[in-house]
């Protein structure tokens, strides 16, 4: 399989099941807890809902019609700088690898300039090597604390990429 073989794509309600089983699957293969992390928001559930706001937008990784990961972008939690989060970046093992991520962090950060974020802050868990090296690859720097407050206590690695 190649990039080719994934289509990235704006979210539609239909994604919503699909989607939250990819996060909560990934959550769990990666050893994470279900509290303090996306497992148990209620916006897991309802992601094309969740992003129907001002300055938000996700977008699904799909692969044969199937949802295989997705990422997306919106303000930044009580935080009042202009600042985007980059949220609920997950993918299946299938799609690792291959060059999704970087597309897809691509495709956040240009909607997020078009919305005229100046930065964008992510949070991860210490053991997610793999995604940390994508961050930076990608030019996100590791920060000494939060940013804003996302509820996600669980997540502390902390980074941060100018637009």
């Amino acid at each position: 399989m190649t990039s080719q073989d994934f289509i990235i794509r704006e979210i539609t309600p239909a994604d919503n099941a699909e989607l939250a089983n990819v996060v909560r699957r990934v959550i769990l293969e990666m050893g994470a807890p279900k509290i303090g992390t996306a497992y148990e928001d209620a916006a897991t559930d309802n992601m094309f809902e969740t992003y129907q706001k001002e300055k938000a937008i996700y977008f699904v990784v799909e692969q044969h019609n199937k949802v295989v990961g997705g990422a997306g972008i919106a303000q930044l939690d009580n935080y009042e700088g202009n600042f985007c989060e980059l949220q609920k970046m997950y993918f299946l093992p299938l799609v690792r690898g291959k060059g999704i991520g970087t597309k897809l962090i691509s495709t956040c950060l240009e909607k997020a300039k078009e919305f005229g974020f100046e930065s964008c802050y992510l949070e991860t868990m210490p053991y997610m090597t793999a995604a940390q090296k994508l961050y930076k690859r990608n030019g996100f720097t590791s920060l000494d604390k939060p940013v804003g407050n996302t509820g996600h206590y669980a997540c502390n690695v902390w980074m941060l990429k100018k637009i």
